[in-house]
């Protein structure tokens, strides 16, 4: 019988390749500490079997079993059945969009298609650009460069070239390795050519798409998952990316019919702030980037908004008018499709031309230029109808040259078919490449808003929009994923709402920065004012520099700059650039930098503290259901992955949850433990923001789940701490209410100083002694 999904508690797992471990039989190990932090389900990333060394599981190499690494399909089993003795379910995290290529040799179906090419019996399992090669070949962008053909060794029935190993067709093994190169099903050609003859996952050439439309690719991909609610293993799943996918909407309903009618969905899909999710959708709701935009941003200062703006315009250069940031976006969207997806906009370009029946040599141009006005993901879904033809008319507003082309486009989608999934796909891969992993590397302003469904332009989140999206979400999704941190946030939760403090006190911020800049001044401007809120981000409050953190902040730093592709790239990387970033960032953990950035830290530490334990508690009370990343339930202080995807120190945490001392873990537990005992007000109750009265009402977010439970927290106590409460009150309703965090009782009007003594948050319940 399923268990009733009230929490989340999502779990990395990884096998001993990986560098450490964290299998099923871990997890089995700490059940006893998840029950007693309250939680319902555990939220376990991929566990089919991936690529060897994987640590994150998206890489998966064989969809049909559970990993063995991990403990296999007895360790599952094991697993399910422990935690469902102590009242605990599974979720499982599935990838159908993707497979791992990049060791062919561990891919079976990849393997045999390139081995049989056309004639391999899973030819069709893959999205393969049959007509790339004259010879009908698969190109497979995968040597340093054209002349490493050269290189190439016959080894049995197998080529080399140093580790990679690829397979020969039968009867094809004569001559040398270049010759015999030339007889295969696939053509090797150096990566840098920008051309791939496959459908990737956005520009990864080592994960190769799925043709889940394909109903005998859905049953093999997805005979595992179907064995797992047949026999009660799991009660949800949690699907990735489905917006690659060719039909989304036809693979859920596939999906939703495999699973049962209870089974509990939720879509990794990425939201636009101003877009509703798709309601037609057999779904419980997404994975919780809208949730977390909202939670973490309702305790964004926007008076904060025009010094920090005049800040980031001081870097100068293409930062010097933060209101024309949005043309460098479109600028990063162009060059996305023209040149990182070049090879995905030429094969959409093809079928544009035999869909039409007409070609047009602005047809390239026209596409990218119409997708810098599509701002969502893909525009497919039934909902979002008016989005195209509101694209093509602004494109053709904006750039009347190119309605021709725009014309033989628009003829093509007429007709269906494979242009209109092409454009799609190759939409949401733009908007990937050029958002999350460019743009949120440049926008400076405060980088806390640079998250994954976040959009750094809005300046926090207001109250009013707050509430209505909460209330909506209870009436239309109210079994939702809500969440803060992810394996695949920029920053964890504290992190952010460290830095968000910074927007309650940007004259202090711009002070300091200037401070530093004298002392050590960074290689760029721009560059710079990112990388300061980050280190200030993460800097410990001890002030104590490890090897660890120097470690982690040098690693960060490449990917950072790499990724805002402004002076050096991963394919192209500027040694001498590159070289001065990190001789500056030893230059502020060595130098009296250090000392400064822990004194602004201490000061500002109890404000970052309070907007943790408010946003943590909002997350785990508003309408949905709540996900506790990994280690979370304390303090964190992680960056982008890999960093958030370090060992947890459960230990500690058990020690934590015995004594129930430290805030954090008294707000996650309070709040899964309450959950649990009202079932019926999280899972359907109505909600109701609640208003505070007085002279610091804005410094209070309240609101009632049901008629029985009550939440309040504080924001802004920066300038809360200089005026006080006041005669701020919160309206109680009727009866007596007690506080499950500190056991405190109060009824009717309530003064917001006695409310908030202890902590800036309040979490009560209608006591009925």
């Amino acid at each position: 019988m399923a268990l009733p999904i009230l929490s989340t508690y999502r779990l990395q797992l990884r096998g001993e390749s990986s560098g450490f471990a964290f299998t099923f039989a871990d997890a089995e190990n700490l059940l006893g500490y998840f029950e007693g932090l309250g939680v319902s389900h555990l939220y376990l990333s991929p566990i089919m079997t991936a690529a060897p060394g994987s640590n994150h599981g998206y890489d998966v190499t064989d969809p049909t079993t559970v990993s063995p690494e991990l403990g296999g399909r007895d360790g599952l089993a094991r697993l399910s059945a422990a935690a469902r003795e102590r009242g605990i379910g599974l979720i499982v995290d599935i990838v159908p969009n993707h497979v791992g290529i990049d060791q062919p040799q561990h891919n079976a179906w990849w393997w045999d298609v390139l081995r049989h090419g056309r004639s391999s019996d899973y030819a069709t399992y893959f999205d393969i650009d049959w007509d790339l090669d004259d010879d009908g070949r698969i190109v497979l962008p995968i040597l340093g460069s054209d002349d490493d053909v050269a290189d190439l060794k016959v080894d049995g029935d197998l080529l080399r070239l140093g580790d990679l190993a690829l397979p020969i067709a039968p009867g094809t093994a004569e001559g040398t390795g270049p010759e015999v190169h030339d007889r295969q099903h696939y053509r090797m050609v150096g990566w840098r050519n920008g051309v791939c003859g496959y459908r990737r996952f956005f520009s990864i050439t080592s994960l190769a798409g799925l043709r889940q439309e394909d109903r005998a690719v859905f049953d093999a991909t997805h005979a595992e998952v179907a064995r797992w609610f047949a026999e009660g293993l799991v009660d949800g799943i949690r699907i990735d990316h489905p917006d690659g996918l060719s039909d989304p909407c036809g693979y859920l309903a596939w999906l939703r019919e495999l699973v049962g009618p209870n089974g509990w969905i939720v879509i990794e899909k990425i939201l636009a702030v101003d877009e509703a999710l798709e309601p037609t959708l057999p779904v419980g709701g997404t994975t919780g980037y809208d949730v977390l935009r909202e939670v973490g941003g309702v305790f964004v200062d926007p008076s904060g908004a025009p010094a920090l703006t005049e800040l980031v315009e001081s870097a100068g250069s293409e930062f010097s008018d933060y209101g024309a940031m949005p043309r460098m976006l479109t600028e990063l969207k162009i060059r996305s499709a023209t040149d990182t997806l070049a090879s995905e906009l030429r094969r959409l370009r093809r079928s544009i031309v035999a869909a039409a029946g007409a070609d047009h040599p602005q047809i390239p141009e026209a596409v990218a230029a119409l997708l810098t006005h599509i701002g969502v993901y893909r525009c497919d879904y039934p909902g979002l109808s008016a989005v195209l033809p509101t694209a093509l008319a602004e494109t053709q507003f904006t750039a009347p040259e190119l309605a021709p082309a725009l014309q033989v486009i628009a003829a093509a989608l007429a007709r269906g078919g494979e242009p209109v999934t092409r454009l799609q796909q190759l939409c949401g891969a733009v908007t990937a490449k050029s958002v999350e992993d460019c743009y949120f590397y440049r926008d400076a302003r405060l980088v806390s808003l640079n998250e994954v469904g976040g959009e750094p332009h809005r300046f926090g989140v207001g109250a009013a929009e707050f509430h209505e999206s909460a209330a909506t979400r209870a009436r239309m999704w109210p079994h939702t994923m809500t969440t803060l941190t992810t394996h695949d946030t920029k920053r964890g939760e504290d992190v952010r709402a460290r830095i968000g403090v910074l927007s309650q006190v940007p004259s202090l911020w711009t002070e300091f920065l200037a401070r530093w800049e004298a002392a050590a001044p960074s290689p760029d401007p721009a560059t710079g004012q990112f990388l300061w809120q980050n280190i200030f981000g993460v800097w410990p409050v001890n002030g104590q520099v490890t090897e660890e953190l120097r470690d982690r902040l040098h690693a960060y730093t490449e990917k950072a700059i790499r990724e805002a592709a402004l002076h050096t790239t991963w394919n192209e990387p500027d040694e001498a650039f590159e070289g001065a970033v990190h001789g500056w960032l030893d230059t502020v953990l060595d130098g009296p930098v250090a000392g400064q950035m822990t004194e602004l830290v201490v000061q500002l530490n109890p404000h970052a503290a309070s907007d943790a334990l408010g946003q943590k508690l909002l997350a785990l009370t508003v309408p949905g259901i709540p996900d506790v990343y990994q280690g979370t339930e304390l303090w964190d202080d992680s960056l982008v992955d890999p960093d958030n995807r370090r060992p947890v120190d459960y230990a500690a945490r058990r020690t934590a949850l015995e004594a129930l001392e430290h805030p954090k873990i008294r707000v996650v537990t309070a709040a899964l433990r309450l959950r649990r005992s009202h079932p019926d007000t999280f899972l359907r109750g109505a909600y109701l923001p609640v208003l505070a009265g007085g002279e610091a009402a804005d410094h209070v977010v309240a609101f009632q789940r049901g008629d029985d439970i009550l939440v309040a927290v504080t924001r802004w106590t920066v300038r809360l701490a200089e005026k006080g409460w006041g005669n701020t009150v919160l309206p109680l309703p009727e009866g007596t209410w007690k506080d499950a965090l500190t056991g405190a009782v109060a009824d009717g009007p309530t003064s917001a100083a006695q409310l908030f003594a202890d902590l800036p948050v309040v979490l009560l319940e209608r006591h009925h002694d």
